[in-house]
């Protein structure tokens, strides 16, 4: 089980903490716009091509093993953004945030338009592994940059933005994904050179941190949080520290992913086979999700007490999920069990964030992105195996639903133990 990683500073939840950067007028929310469409890029490669996917099995019919080997470019992304995470936060940290995030939202376009020319599936399948390459390098910049720019409550309420904007942007991208398929397999590729646009805009409008030059909320300038060690002195990084929490976001990934990648499956079992019915049901889950998340926002406490509630808010809608006998019930678990996710993902950041200097900041986000980005692709590994392990997929939604809960009461019982000895 996850260990239980330390609480937070109380900086981390205090209204007054300054953010480092202007928090208002037209310059505050361009810097917004542009920091939640990068962190929405890596979900574009994770989600556009999907409706495509047979149109592409049917183009490469003829290549040996095209039956396995096309859906690896819909997950291999994945894979390269969780196993190249940390070594983009070594790079972050070392090189800097703005410089690295403007490069790999131009490599993004390059690479993500490739299979517009590339008439090799093997070549294709390298393409969307360098796209991984520069989702691992965009989503931790993004995140960094955001714990760079913002403090305290506005820190919070950021990341939990960022939870929103990805989940809600999922939605959106597969319904473009579907659309723009019509016209062809190829033609969604063409979405990547979004990215075009948004490079020179970062590089115009994002100001670039620099440690210990923060100001209070409201000054001028490009300043931002954290502290820096003095000249001279070696500070080790604080890998037991995060070892918990990036423990617990490996689980905590799988939790979240479930829904969005098993839930046609769950309503197909129950005699569902309309798509229709299947993209209103999961619009409806991922609109659960984007409420969590404005939940977390608004209730103003401490991340990590409250993470025994959402994980046991989870577990309850996985149980209703895997004993539902009819859709809408299942339908309703979801929404329980995505409430409880939308609130999981920033909760688990934030906590992150708080132990990170300025400088360990690029190295534990990117830590951090690798280990809910693995979680994300073993998901339906796991869920397979437990499928064959207990007889369908209902169970092992359920069997998840169970270790949720004992995650939770783990926790629950470390936080109390350490709360008497204090």
């Amino acid at each position: 089980m996850p260990g239980s990683p330390p609480s937070p500073s109380p900086a981390e939840v205090d209204d007054t903490a300054p953010s480092p950067v202007v928090v208002s007028g037209p310059a505050h929310l361009l810097r917004v716009t542009l920091l939640m469409a990068g962190s929405c890029l890596p979900i574009l490669g994770a989600v556009l091509i999907a409706p495509v996917l047979p149109r592409m099995q049917d183009h490469f019919a003829s290549v040996p093993g095209a039956k396995a080997l096309v859906p690896l470019a819909l997950t291999v992304p994945a894979l390269a953004l969780a196993l190249l995470a940390p070594f983009a936060g070594v790079i972050v940290d070392r090189l800097g945030r703005k410089r690295l995030l403007i490069v790999a939202t131009l490599l993004y376009a390059a690479f993500g338009t490739a299979p517009l020319w590339l008439d090799s599936l093997g070549a294709i399948i390298a393409s969307r592994a360098l796209v991984g390459v520069a989702e691992a390098a965009i989503m931790t910049c993004c995140t960094t940059l955001i714990g760079d720019y913002y403090a305290g409550r506005q820190r919070v309420r950021y990341l939990a933005l960022q939870t929103m904007c990805a989940s809600a942007s999922a939605t959106v991208f597969f319904v473009l994904g579907g659309a723009a398929g019509s016209a062809g397999w190829r033609v969604p590729f063409w979405v990547y050179a979004v990215s075009l646009v948004l490079a020179p805009l970062m590089a115009v409008a994002l100001p670039g941190p620099a440690a210990g030059t923060a100001t209070a909320a409201g000054g001028t300038g490009a300043a931002t949080a954290g502290s820096q060690a003095p000249t001279g002195t070696r500070r080790p990084f604080p890998v037991r520290q995060l070892a918990g929490v990036c423990a617990l976001t490996f689980f905590g990934a799988m939790v979240f992913y479930t829904v969005p990648v098993e839930m046609s499956y769950l309503l197909d079992g129950l005699g569902v086979e309309n798509s229709g019915v299947i993209g209103l049901a999961t619009a409806i889950a991922s609109a659960a999700t984007v409420g969590g998340a404005v939940a977390f926002a608004r209730l103003g406490r401490a991340p990590e007490p409250m993470l025994p509630a959402i994980l046991a808010l989870c577990a309850v809608g996985f149980a209703m999920m895997s004993l539902a006998g009819n859709a809408p019930l299942l339908v309703v678990g979801a929404v329980v069990n995505c409430v409880g996710t939308g609130m999981l993902l920033p909760a688990l950041l934030t906590g992150a964030m708080s132990r990170l200097a300025f400088e360990d900041r690029g190295r534990g986000t990117g830590l951090w992105t690798a280990a809910f980005f693995g979680g994300e692709f073993v998901c339906p590994l796991v869920l397979l195996a437990g499928e064959s392990a207990v007889g369908g997929l209902a169970g092992a939604v359920g069997v998840l639903g169970l270790l949720a809960a004992l995650v939770a009461a783990g926790l629950w019982a470390s936080r109390s133990t350490a709360g008497r000895r204090a």
